[in-house]
């Protein structure tokens, strides 16, 4: 006879994370890829090694949250401190089925403003040490693009 899980995803999802204490825990190099052009970079553009120019080095823990890294993010790029800037975060990762590396939009932030991706962490969102993280920025005077489920009609 055999036995089954009957855990749900959101049982899974309701389970509160570990808190990491920050003095005791190592941190993690969290290395950054961002665009000023509103738009994610492509996943061909990690790959056989290369990687986009635009990097930032980031050392971090799994608790961090999109608002700890958006305002890390705005002390190296004065012009993404403007009001009304928009983060939209993904996290690249390989996928070994296809050799590539694949996106996966996780959250964003605006600048000067509250939000209900502020308190993301990393680790909620299934990060792993070893991915990488795309910041796509859009200035405030701009709208950020749209994404394929937002259409304009």
């Amino acid at each position: 006879m055999a036995l089954e899980s009957r855990i749900t995803q959101e049982e899974i999802k309701k389970e509160p994370e570990k808190p990491i204490d920050r003095e005791k825990t190592c941190p993690l190099l969290l290395r950054v890829f961002t665009t000023n052009s509103g738009r994610h970079h492509r996943g061909d553009e990690f790959a056989r090694g290369n990687v986009p120019s635009s990097e930032l080095q980031i050392y971090t823990w799994m608790d961090a949250t999109l608002k700890e890294l958006t305002s890390l993010v705005k002390e190296v790029y004065p012009e993404a401190r403007k009001k009304g800037t928009h983060f939209s975060f993904a996290i690249v990762y390989p996928d070994p089925r296809v050799k590539m590396y694949k996106l996966k939009e996780i959250g964003s932030t605006l600048s000067g403003r509250k939000g209900p991706d502020d308190v993301l962490t990393l680790q909620s969102q299934r990060f792993q040490i070893g991915d990488y993280l795309d910041i796509a920025i859009t200035p405030p005077n701009r709208a950020p693009p749209l994404g394929p489920r937002m259409r304009p009609f």
